[in-house]
């Protein structure tokens, strides 16, 4: 049955996360035969409900709605993104429709927000650290609804492969696999281009180059 959480601000975010986290405790959905544990970072969660509060449309008579599915969690707020603000633009540029609203959280002792824009940086850092894709943003209606796919990013070995699979008889190194996999670690990225070596799926592309400047190509 849906539930109704009501009070102050910072008091409705920290109990809809332990809502979810009540729903989600020790469950589990099956992706591709294999059971996967569902397991949500809390601070993209608080990130996200901070956003749905503070940008909400108050002249519409609606809730934030929190929906969790068997392998996703939505956030609808009211109104639809404000401003000059778009899908295509969240990262990048700032807007506030509640700007006192905004102000009068961030001048709390322990503020809920950060500065406006930084929330979505850090609930999609969240994720990434949490192996899970990116956030998602839907306009529908008259609501903003961002959802939260329990869903695992490629491997560093998946997005290696793949690339040799979409460029035939190319190269990789250490740096574009760290930009193709969004993998910050060099030492991650070595070890895990030394793994599929040890596998036989790649191999030196030139043998007597210095560790520094190894390439590699499909074994």
């Amino acid at each position: 049955m849906p539930i109704t959480i009501n009070g102050p601000v910072e008091a409705v975010i920290d109990q809809v996360i332990s809502q979810v986290s009540n729903y989600i405790d020790g469950a589990s959905f099956e992706d591709n035969g294999k059971l996967v544990r569902l397991s949500y970072p809390s601070e993209a969660l608080k990130e996200i409900l901070v956003n749905a509060v503070i940008h909400r449309d108050y002249s519409l008579n609606d809730d934030i709605h929190v929906r969790v599915f068997d392998n996703r969690v939505e956030i609808q707020s009211p109104g639809k993104l404000p401003g000059y603000m778009n899908l295509d633009n969240l990262y990048d540029e700032r807007f506030s429709r509640n700007p006192n609203l905004v102000r009068m959280l961030h001048n709390l002792p322990n503020p809920v927000n950060h500065d406006i824009g930084e929330g979505l940086d850090t609930a999609k850092n969240e994720l990434k650290r949490a192996g899970l894709v990116d956030p998602e943003f839907d306009e529908k209606d008259n609501a903003f609804i961002v959802t939260i796919r329990h869903q695992k990013l490629a491997s560093i070995e998946d997005v290696v492969m793949q690339y040799f699979e979409d460029n035939p008889g190319t190269s990789i190194g250490n740096k574009l696999v760290r930009q193709l996999s969004g993998e910050d670690d060099m030492q991650k990225v070595k070890l895990a281009l030394q793994k599929l070596r040890a596998n036989g799926l790649i191999k030196l592309e030139d043998e007597s180059a210095s560790p520094f400047n190894y390439r590699y190509i499909k074994a």
